[in-house]
């Protein structure tokens, strides 16, 4: 990352954040092998409180997914950026992006 993609990666990460932690609105959504876990809800919390990003799973540290073991299953948070209509994706600093969380079994990806 070079000194000038710095401040931007980081200001991406911010955003992503504040979404995830806001918890669960219309731009949520999970895959019917997530739904179907015992607790569904547990697994929507631990996105909420997820902390692990490491180069692994986060290269560009800009916080847009995430790997959960839950109930024996691995599962995957992922954040991706679309125009207001959902039609087209969208720079993820652009003001207009909409973020779009969706939360998936590794099965299902």
């Amino acid at each position: 990352m070079s000194q000038e993609q710095a401040p931007q990666i980081s200001e991406i990460a911010r955003r992503n954040d504040e979404f995830r932690r806001a918890g669960p609105n219309q731009d949520w959504v999970a895959t019917a092998g997530a739904v179907a876990l015992s607790n569904f809800p547990g697994l929507v919390q631990a996105v909420i409180d997820y902390d692990d990003f490491n180069p692994d799973i986060d290269p560009y540290g800009e916080h847009d997914m995430g790997r959960i073991v839950w109930e024996q299953e691995k599962t995957y948070w992922k954040i991706d950026y679309y125009d207001q209509a959902r039609q087209y994706g969208l720079d993820p600093l652009d003001p207009a992006c909409r973020r779009i969380l969706t939360i998936m079994l590794a099965s299902e990806c």
